[in-house]
């Protein structure tokens, strides 16, 4: 029984008076002939502590809202897609709704046990955050494995603009080698122009050199004047952006059926990156999708980038001593020499000249002069009619 039942029944009970029940309590004798109108209007009931909170309340969060939160839940967690109280908030306010706070949309959800509660995590502020001051500044790079409709094993090789989340490149391989690394890199370059660094782990595509060598991607990024960052050994939180970054990718593939071939797959990757980049908000980007955080401010550069130079790149393999290379529409055949057959190589092409380079020595195999009057440009490297072996 509460302590005003007890008190209002001792008084019309005459057991006490209003100056004792005052001073045996600590209550005012006008809060005491208070609570005895009260009970003379109501009963007995009417002098329990009443609410001052108001009957109605203009700003609570609509039917309409309530409703529509429920089924952005159930609609973007079916697709696979991130559907915590920031992204409904964000959809909400694209549909023209008012959206609630992310606390209030978080308390609708717990209303109808739609949020499964995690085990605690190591403290968000405990981590060193690391996010590149602009875009192009850093691109991150790792690869995923993922399993086709007839169980065979498949990876797939992502390109993340560290500032932006920007998916530069998302390819699918039977198996991700350097080859694939080097090429996916200079398509993405083509597109999305050149980075200032990268960022990847020790894998052997990414480096040799805990081998004591150069692989084909780092005299790449040597040619192109580009900073090379790997995180410590057995320590993937330096990667972490394109680690979470996989999670979102499995998430989404899982919520549909599993491609039969790598064309399939391929396929529904372009429609993923076409949806990450333009249509999903990012909490790491105060809600803005990575198209919008990509496309704001102006991209960086390598150190020794001039705006006067424009360098194309082409990746080949030494081919009866030549390879081709197109120029303002019209193909062109460069002499490299027998001897370097089946060799991998990268040319790369100034305004005047183009150099080859072996990609696993990173020896220059020849030079050649941009001469578009002749389809034949020779290896400026050697003297005319001299071969080796020739004095």
């Amino acid at each position: 029984m509460s302590k005003h039942r007890v008190i209002v029944l001792r008084l019309i009970s005459n057991e006490l008076t209003v100056t004792e029940a005052a001073t045996e309590y600590g209550i005012s004798r006008r809060h005491l002939y208070r609570l005895l109108a009260r009970y003379h209007d109501g009963g007995i009931d009417a002098v329990e502590i009443q609410s001052r909170a108001p009957h109605s309340n203009p700003h609570r969060t609509s039917e309409r809202v309530r409703d529509r939160i429920l089924e952005l839940r159930t609609q973007l967690t079916a697709e696979g897609l991130d559907a915590g109280p920031a992204t409904i908030a964000w959809h909400l306010h694209h549909e023209g709704l008012t959206a609630p706070s992310t606390s209030t949309i978080r308390r609708i959800l717990h209303s109808r046990n739609l949020i499964t509660p995690e085990p605690r995590k190591r403290p968000r502020a405990s981590y060193i955050r690391f996010q590149a001051d602009q875009p192009n500044d850093t691109w991150q790079s790792d690869f995923t494995h993922w399993r086709l409709d007839d169980g065979t094993d498949v990876e797939i090789l992502n390109w993340l603009d560290d500032h932006a989340r920007y998916l530069l490149s998302c390819t699918v391989h039977t198996a991700v080698t350097g080859d694939d690394v080097v090429t996916s890199f200079l398509t993405a370059i083509d597109r999305h122009g050149t980075p200032a660094s990268t960022l990847t782990d020790n894998g052997r595509v990414y480096t040799a050199r805990h081998g004591g060598g150069r692989n084909a991607f780092e005299y790449v990024l040597a040619i192109l004047n580009i900073t090379q960052k790997n995180g410590a050994p057995n320590h993937p939180q330096t990667q972490g952006k394109v680690e979470r970054f996989h999670q979102t990718l499995k998430r989404w593939l899982t919520a549909r059926p599993r491609a039969r071939t790598t064309t399939d797959l391929q396929a529904q990757l372009n429609t993923f990156r076409e949806h990450y980049n333009t249509h999903r908000p990012h909490r790491a980007l105060d809600g803005r999708t990575p198209e919008t955080a990509y496309t704001a401010t102006p991209k960086a550069v390598p150190a020794a980038h001039t705006d006067t130079t424009h360098y194309r790149l082409r990746y080949d393999r030494v081919s009866d001593g030549k390879i081709s290379f197109r120029r303002a529409g019209r193909m062109h055949h460069l002499g490299i020499g027998a001897a370097h057959n089946n060799k991998r190589v990268l040319a790369i092409a100034d305004n005047t000249t183009v150099t080859v380079t072996d990609l696993v020595t990173g020896e220059v195999l020849s030079t050649h002069n941009i001469d578009p009057n002749h389809s034949y440009w020779r290896n400026q490297k050697r003297e005319p009619g001299r071969w080796p072996g020739s004095r």
